[in-house]
């Protein structure tokens, strides 16, 4: 019972959020200082939008790197806002402007530009009550305490991150076998099924990206105390390509129903392991070695069912795959090792980062000068409402505001509903006096509350992080009551200014982003199929470039489904797109099984997998053609031939899966030359007041 709420994710990361903020109050309250102690606590979550808790293997260095932003981010705002005539909403922009390079170094780098931004504004409540040094000296030995408690947690719970992602990954794997199998026995309408089928395989795709990322983090391969988890990850990797392989005959299944008791054989392989799965999934986070596992007459029944229809495929098909998930979950050892994957979020030294960010086109710098347009309104609004440090509107925009629309939409409403009940709370519990111990004793539970809500409902966690906020005012001032109807209106007030931000200022809208991911998720199918038919593909790039294309895929089926929740876009052409996305998932799924394939030499010859080559690429050719090609109707480049009449008659399982491939890609491409006339040329147009561009 213990280990299994220690180790529990949620349990786990409230206990180390409540314990790095709450530590520091309890010392100053022991030493008699409570407001320094309260102030302390204010790094904490500068520290935490930052990522500077991420296990890294350059995680002294990161931090390094964070307080003195932090520190030098206060600095420059004291000495602007004190010595010097320089307005507050020309310090902002200019602020966000020179942080924004950030972005462009690497991802986890991006995160500094919020995390510094909100040191500043936080620092505003402190200039001029207090000499310049001290928000600096707080900044830096925060930083300090927050670097070195989390390095002594991950000691403590070593591996911890990793199994957590490892075990939700496991998890997802269960999921997905339980309902695929289900569909394809249960006869499901396909245009109601396939959804959520296909988002259950991009959540698998998202964790085994998340753990890749991970294990680069950490430079998992280079160290021994990693090597079991790696192999785990690989045994994900051998599970996640044999579940997600596709049959794609509906009627040889109808068949085979009907001339067997296949469909409950087939569903008890799937649930035994779905349920296997689960374990694992359980054993991964809580430490345990994982018992003996067998299904043998699973695997004998459905041998039988082959054995009995041979002329059956699908038979065939689910004891091969099957046979194979249950010879890794037995021996928990994957099917052939390969390398990790060569990371795709490589760091950007910051002169080049530099030179890219002085450039129009640099997504970085509309990210930063949008955060600093908003930053200056917010300031200006305050000004305009006669408040000389506006501090809590400009925190709440910064709060809010994240990558894209539907994010932020979403945020804002957690942020907004939680804030209005949490003040409400907390303005009936101030009328009850209660004493200094109790009132922290309260904040303490309410913290560790909070935390244990925050990853799943950021809006019932921002009730209690509202209360505690409300009372961490009544122990610094005495006067919490008029805070609370002005920090209502600074919360609603910043809500709506990074609404319109979203909306109005250099918006990067999804549905314009469906292009270029579409013809990425094209060029990645194009060159995995030249892997396949290569005269030697070899085990590990196979891996490699399978991985990429299920992750472009990944990237276009996200875009599509952000989409689809944006203002203003042209619903036909969308729907279309949905149509388009799925055909690609089916090419995604082909091109699994035919790694696995090429990987045990069940190749075809030379001159026939060069026809077939030929025959796809310019397949492939032609659909990224249509994309690019604004006009309605069929492409009109000479230099797309017609392929070579492949063969027919019977037909290896290899050739099965390629003739598919070019029916779907095919069919993509009648949807591209359909969706492109219901999608308005580039240029601006106008929907529901909303002012915004249209790509496709």
């Amino acid at each position: 019972m213990w280990r299994r709420l220690i180790y529990h994710p949620e349990v786990n990361y409230a206990l180390r959020q409540t314990l790095v903020l709450c530590l520091p109050v309890a010392v100053g309250l022991i030493l008699g200082n409570l407001q320094a102690g309260l102030l302390f606590s204010l790094v904490p979550a500068c520290c935490n939008i930052a990522g500077l808790d991420t296990p890294h293997k350059r995680f002294f260095k990161r931090l390094i790197v964070g307080g003195s932003l932090f520190a030098i981010s206060s600095l420059l705002m004291q000495l602007m806002l004190l010595y010097t005539p320089v307005p507050l909403p020309v310090i902002l922009i200019g602020m966000a402007l020179l942080l924004g390079v950030t972005a462009e170094i690497s991802a986890l780098h991006a995160r500094l530009l919020p995390a510094s931004l909100i040191a500043a504004i936080f620092t505003l409540s402190m200039a001029g009550n207090m000499p310049i040094w001290k928000p600096m000296v707080l900044y830096v030995s925060g930083t300090i305490w927050y670097g070195l408690f989390n390095w002594f947690w991950y000691w403590m719970w070593r591996e911890q991150p990793l199994r957590e992602s490892l075990s939700l990954l496991y998890r997802q794997l269960a999921d997905y076998c339980e309902a695929k199998y289900g569909l394809l026995t249960q006869h499901t309408d396909p245009e109601k099924a396939l959804p959520p089928l296909l988002a259950r395989q991009q959540k698998a795709v998202d964790l085994i990206t998340v753990c890749y990322q991970q294990l680069h983090m950490l430079a998992a391969n280079q160290q021994n105390g990693y090597k079991r988890l790696l192999r785990v990850f690989q045994v994900a990797l051998d599970l996640q390509e044999h579940i997600s392989v596709s049959l794609h005959q509906p009627e040889e299944v109808q068949k085979l129903v009907e001339q067997s008791h296949a469909e409950a054989v087939i569903r008890w392989n799937a649930q035994t392991i779905a349920a296997r799965l689960r374990v694992l999934a359980d054993d991964i986070l809580y430490h345990r070695f994982p018992k003996r596992f067998v299904m043998d007459k699973q695997i004998e029944a459905l041998e039988k069912i082959a054995r009995q229809n041979p002329d059956n495929p699908v038979g065939q098909f689910c004891h091969y795959h099957f046979s194979r998930i249950a010879r890794v979950l037995r021996t928990q050892r994957p099917l052939y090792v390969r390398d990790l994957m060569e990371d795709r979020q490589r760091r950007q030294p910051l002169w080049a980062a530099l030179k890219s960010y002085l450039s129009f086109k640099s997504a970085a710098l509309r990210n930063s000068a949008r955060l600093g347009v908003m930053l200056t309104v917010a300031s200006l609004l305050g000004a305009f409402l006669h408040l000389p440090k506006p501090y809590w509107i400009l925190m709440t925009v910064m709060f809010v505001t994240q990558n894209g629309y539907g994010a932020t939409r979403v945020r804002i409403l957690h942020r907004s509903a939680g804030t209005i009940a949490g003040l409400a709370i907390a303005g009936i519990a101030l009328h009850f006096h209660f004493p200094q111990y109790i009132a922290l004793t309260a904040m303490l539970i309410i913290t560790l509350v909070s935390y244990l809500f925050i990853r799943k409902s950021y809006g019932w966690a921002t009730i209690g992080f509202t209360v505690t906020a409300v009372f961490t005012l009544q122990l610094i001032t005495l006067s919490a009551e008029q805070y609370i109807v002005p920090r209502l209106i600074d919360t609603l007030l910043g809500c709506l200014i990074a609404f319109g931000g979203m909306v109005w200022l250099w918006p990067q809208w999804q549905s314009g982003l469906l292009r270029q991911n579409a013809h990425d998720a094209l060029e990645t199918d194009q060159d995995a199929i030249r892997l396949i038919l290569s005269n030697d593909p070899e085990p590990t790039p196979l891996a490699y470039q399978r991985m990429k294309v299920n992750q472009a895929h990944n990237a276009l089926f996200n875009s599509l489904n952000q989409a689809m929740q944006e203002p203003g876009f042209n619903s036909h052409y969308l729907e279309d797109m949905k149509l388009w996305v799925t055909h690609s998932q089916f090419i995604v799924e082909h091109i699994n099984a035919m790694t696995t394939l090429a990987r045990e030499h069940n190749m075809l010859t030379p001159e026939l997998a060069q026809r077939y080559l030929q025959a796809c690429e310019i397949a492939l050719q032609r659909c990224q053609q249509r994309l690019e090609y604004d006009g309605p109707g069929e492409t009109k480049d000479a230099v797309i031939l017609d392929a070579e009449a492949l063969p027919t008659g019977p037909l290896s399982t290899m050739e099965q899966h390629l003739q598919r491939v070019l029916g779907h890609l095919n069919t993509m491409h009648t949807i591209s030359s359909v969706a492109w006339r219901q999608r308005p040329h580039h240029g601006i147009w106008l929907n529901s007041s909303l002012r915004r561009p249209q790509g496709g």
